[in-house]
């Protein structure tokens, strides 16, 4: 399936009253008012399998998970979790989903165990029960040390953690995980993504959240990619590489300035449209056969054109939302949304 192909499915897919899924959505829509936030979001999560929404900030991510979660109305379209309408039944879907939003929402001046224990009353659970479900989430979280301190004392990664454990509590089938790592140094994200493995090994399912391309290519079974509120793609990581080129020719010039020459040599040795880091003097060009590297490279050298290095390398999911979009998952986007305001 072309990349264009992959859009199109995107955009358009729907889903029959006959799936047996974890999440089902069917033209979401949410607007805030003239701006149309999440405009006729198609989803299809499987249950075991972690699904990855990606796109960059305000794309429409967060509102759309806020939307299934109940935290926000539906104003068009249809979703249900595990064969239950979210707007008609809201608190039977809250009992079948655990939330962990971008930012802690335990309390500050509260112990990790405190905490716990309170989130547990909250959802109607015993005392005793309560302390006994927090000391054996302190201890799968690796947060047993740590059991006693306030959070004011935690680390990113410890509260991260905790506000994951507290999700936990009652144990729900579906977990939603809204850009779980953000903010993380590279260690504390390695430890979230073994944690969100294990989620889906002990019989979870997981809707995740990111902007992360490496975290999407590393968790999902499958992605939806989103941007200005609509699903562009959908596929397996494989899928939407292979949607851009069977190979990524990665040429580096010895001159930055020569930069526009080399993309129109590109555009004529293979009829490829090249992405363009002018500034550094990068130019990456999908391809669908990886021997016709030899042909760009021939064609620069007869133009003259010096090269500094050059590599041939699977298509990364970069290059993917690049060809979908035309920008990175990095860019700022200014328009205000739910999500960042």
């Amino acid at each position: 399936m072309s990349i264009t192909e992959l859009a199109r499915a995107g955009g358009a897919r729907g889903l029959s009253s006959g799936d047996d899924l974890a999440v089902r959505a069917d033209g979401l829509v949410k607007t805030f008012g003239d701006h149309r936030a999440v405009d006729g979001v198609d989803l299809a999560v499987r249950p075991g399998e972690i699904f990855g929404v990606l796109g960059p900030n305000g794309a429409g991510k967060t509102t759309t998970l806020r939307m299934l979660a109940t935290l926000l109305r539906i104003d068009a379209g249809r979703a249900e979790i595990f064969g239950v309408d979210v707007a008609e039944n809201p608190h039977v879907i809250r009992q079948l989903v655990g939330v962990t939003g971008q930012y802690a929402s335990v309390d500050e001046n509260l112990t990790a165990r405190e905490n716990l224990w309170l989130f547990g009353r909250l959802q109607g659970i015993a005392s005793p029960r309560a302390r006994r479900v927090a000391a054996d989430l302190l201890e799968r979280f690796g947060l047993e040390d740590a059991a006693n301190k306030p959070i004011s004392q935690f680390s990113g990664g410890m509260r991260r953690r905790l506000d994951l454990a507290a999700s936990l509590i009652t144990k729900p089938p579906l977990i939603f995980l809204d850009e779980p790592t953000t903010g993380l140094d590279p260690r504390t994200r390695g430890q979230m993504w073994d944690t969100t493995r294990d989620l889906v090994a002990d019989g979870c399912t997981v809707l995740l959240t990111t902007q992360y391309l490496d975290e999407a290519d590393q968790l999902a079974d499958r992605i939806a990619v989103i941007d200005h509120g609509r699903k562009v793609a959908e596929g397996t990581p494989d899928e939407l590489k292979t949607a851009v080129g069977n190979s990524t020719l990665q040429l580096l010039l010895a001159d930055p300035a020569q930069v526009p020459a080399a993309a129109e040599i590109v555009r004529r040795a293979v009829g490829a449209e090249p992405v363009l880091s002018p500034e550094r003097g990068r130019l990456n060009v999908a391809l669908d056969q990886a021997d016709l590297a030899a042909d760009v490279l021939i064609a620069l050298r007869n133009a003259g054109l010096s090269i500094a290095s050059v590599s041939v390398a699977k298509p990364s999911l970069d290059e993917v939302f690049l060809a979908l979009t035309g920008h990175g998952t990095g860019e700022d986007d200014e328009t205000v949304t739910e999500e960042n305001r």
